[in-house]
């Protein structure tokens, strides 16, 4: 990630969004280690788009019958009182 300085930003605006767009997120450093980091859309909407759970990604997920285990009858617990 090229890192670029913040005065004077405007200067060299074109060359950032340009260099974002090509090369990927460009840092821009401001006084008192402050920074901020341009990104083009696209990489910001892929960041930023919804997750599933892990729940809902196990519940979605393809599985064929055939690649899990055979499935064993439910066993009852008898109430040793009765």
């Amino acid at each position: 990630m090229k890192t670029w300085k913040l005065a004077p930003p405007a200067d060299h605006f074109e060359q950032i969004a340009q260099a974002a767009l090509a090369e990927g997120p460009q840092r821009i450093e401001g006084a008192a280690e402050q920074a901020v980091v341009v990104v083009a859309e696209s990489e910001w909407k892929r960041l930023n788009a919804p997750t599933s759970s892990f729940g809902r990604l196990l519940a979605d997920c393809p599985l064929d019958d055939e690649l899990l285990p055979p499935r064993r009858t439910a066993r009852v617990l008898q109430d040793p009182a009765a």
